[in-house]
């Protein structure tokens, strides 16, 4: 039985990281997955570039609410689930997925929690499991699934490497020359079609 893995931001939705960057003018908070390998590293300094702004949780979900999904993202999935199973595995937050799962229509989604003090500061997260992405790919496998998976950042890669059918989608040019064996792709229909291809 096959499932299909799907990273949520690059893939099918604006980075929420960029989308705040823009919205609060702090331009180095624009810094994301496919910029840092380091997820801790990266969101330990997030935490401190918000905190030396005075920034906390309802200012990034008021700029999420406005953020829609990429063009042509709710048809894929919507296409896809139709066809297989396919759970999304993100490193985001559930404090800041939901408004963005409604307007996917609610695909199942596997992301971590922000730690948030009552004043709404941001004080910490908690990481679902280690290696989040990747734990669960071995995990679904375990219980008998075979694996398709397709992202875009350098947290994604090790969960495409270990299923039988991995891609890379809207990716930066850096990781498709380092990954030259992963097929990449910028269009849905492209990446609909390989996953078929697949199962």
């Amino acid at each position: 039985m096959n499932i299909v893995c799907l990273d949520l931001e690059g893939v099918l939705v604006p980075e929420i990281w960029i989308a705040f960057s823009k919205a609060s003018g702090i331009a180095e908070l624009c810094r994301t997955t496919r910029d840092e390998p380091d997820y801790d590293k990266l969101m330990t300094w997030r935490l401190s570039v918000l905190k030396q702004h005075g920034l906390g949780l309802k200012d990034i979900q008021r700029v999420i609410a406005a953020i829609d999904p990429l063009p042509g993202a709710r048809e894929f999935l919507d296409k896809l689930r139709q066809e297989t199973q396919v759970v999304i595995l993100s490193d985001t937050f559930e404090q800041f997925a939901k408004p963005l799962m409604a307007k996917l229509n609610w695909p199942t989604l596997f992301c971590n929690t922000l730690e948030v003090a009552p004043d709404g500061e941001i004080t910490g997260y908690r990481m679902r499991c280690e290696k989040s992405k990747l734990t669960t790919v071995k995990a679904l496998q375990s219980c008998g699934f075979d694996t398709i998976a397709a992202g875009d950042s350098f947290n994604d890669l090790a969960m495409i490497q270990a299923s039988k059918a991995g891609f890379l989608f809207k990716s930066t040019p850096a990781i498709k020359q380092a990954y030259p064996q992963l097929p990449a792709f910028e269009e849905f229909d492209g990446l609909l079609e390989a996953i078929r291809a697949a199962l």
